[in-house]
């Protein structure tokens, strides 16, 4: 096989190994606690993805573009800016834990700590992925998985939010170390300059917008429902997604290798067959994935995530359509990045917000199901809109390489 063909490879097995220690953290936290244990580590879960969405946005995005012989310096800066920016980040979430009463308090204050560790060895990645290393961020993150499992799987039965949160965040360090001593000979020899990332007009602030409207506004609503209405609403939701991480997987990698083989296809024609026939097959594995689940025996349901099954399994048709119809929209914004890269902006505010809108007024109807449903029917019409602009587009459009480097530098 080619460098090339191994770096490829590398990388799949890298996203597949960050999946799969988000699921498993998740997955096993849930065994090891109550319901309402579980409620409060998934509000503080879901604040630390948000947090670690914005961090790949504003740093990991704009670093992946970077080329030249200034490439080492930038993940020198990268590193450093993540580390002095999460630790700030980590001050604030302490306070807000002092702040907060009760368990949920002493889980973020839990989180302020160790979150310094963990932003920055997530960020190593994008280190790598810009350095053509991904064989060293792979080494790097499977033993995070390693290490998060092991540590997880020794806390007692019962554990408290706050106790599974520093298990977690604390169990980074061995992962972070050997990242920095992977990293070290790409950039012991650059100075770290953090002053690009303060700048107005800084690439990464356009990829903060659409991850703020297309994920983290979904996420902050959600974390809403926890502190406005019930943290257990909270851990149903974050349960029932939980279960379908295989498939964030297979999204994910569809937008990291897509662009590369639908360049090699041609003009509009060959590029919309392609995405749409992606789409279908993706659409009909979620389907198949969440009716099995569905069918899931009860006992076997609790062995994946304890007292919460309960509460999750009641949202799993709601959730397989939600994934099912993201599968779709996944390859319309696909095909727009590639043919349009300026459209897929407005679609993202547009129905970002408006499936903020229907997941609160599902939940004010319906409850957590209601919320659920409402997630669902707002990706569904987000791939709607998504694959009418494809349609829309000029027959006439030009090569998916020439879009695509519009994009490295507007986008």
């Amino acid at each position: 096989m080619s460098r090339r063909g191994l770096a490829a490879v590398a990388s799949v097995l890298d996203q597949a190994a960050s999946s799969a220690t988000n699921i498993l953290v998740l997955v096993l936290a849930a065994r090891l606690s109550s319901a309402s244990a579980f409620a409060d580590f998934s509000m503080v879960y879901v604040a630390f993805s948000v947090l670690l969405g914005l961090n790949m946005a504003y740093i990991g995005q704009s670093l992946v573009l970077e080329k030249g012989e200034g490439l080492a310096a930038a993940c020198r800066s990268a590193a450093g800016f993540t580390g002095a920016a999460s630790a700030a980040a980590g001050l604030l979430l302490a306070a807000v834990g002092l702040a907060l009463p009760g368990a949920i308090g002493r889980a973020f204050l839990s989180l302020g700590l160790v979150l310094p560790l963990v932003l920055l060895q997530d960020g190593l990645r994008y280190c790598f992925s810009a350095l053509r290393a991904p064989e060293r961020a792979l080494a790097a993150d499977a033993l995070r998985l390693v290490c998060v499992v092991a540590a997880l799987a020794l806390q007692p039965e019962g554990a408290s939010a706050e106790r599974l949160v520093l298990a977690w965040g604390l169990s980074a360090l061995p992962a972070l170390g050997l990242g920095l001593w992977l990293l070290r000979p790409y950039v012991r020899d650059c100075r770290t300059d953090l002053r690009p990332y303060l700048r107005r007009g800084h690439l990464g602030q356009r990829f903060v917008v659409e991850f703020a409207v297309g994920n983290g506004s979904s996420q902050l609503a959600v974390l809403g429902l926890g502190v406005f209405a019930t943290p257990l609403a909270v851990g149903a939701l974050r349960g029932a997604t939980t279960l379908f991480g295989p498939l964030n997987v297979l999204f994910n990698s569809a937008n990291a290798f897509g662009p590369p083989v639908l360049g090699r296809l041609g003009g509009k024609r060959a590029t919309v067959r392609a995405t749409a026939a992606l789409g279908l097959v993706l659409a009909a594995v979620g389907a198949g994935w969440a009716t099995a689940l569905y069918l899931l025996p009860e006992r076997l349901g609790r062995e994946l995530l304890g007292d919460t099954w309960a509460s999750a399994s009641a949202l799993l048709p709601a959730t397989g359509a939600q994934y099912a119809v993201m599968a779709l929209g996944t390859c319309a914004l696909l095909t727009l990045r590639v043919l349009a890269p300026k459209a897929t902006l407005s679609l993202q505010v547009v129905f970002s917000l408006l499936s903020v809108g229907l997941l609160l007024s599902g939940y004010a109807v319906w409850g957590v199901a209601g919320a659920a449903w409402g997630l669902a029917a707002g990706s569904a019409l987000k791939a709607l809109a998504a694959w009418w602009r494809v349609a829309r587009l000029d027959p006439a459009a030009p090569q998916p390489e020439e879009p695509r480097r519009a994009a490295s530098t507007a986008a």
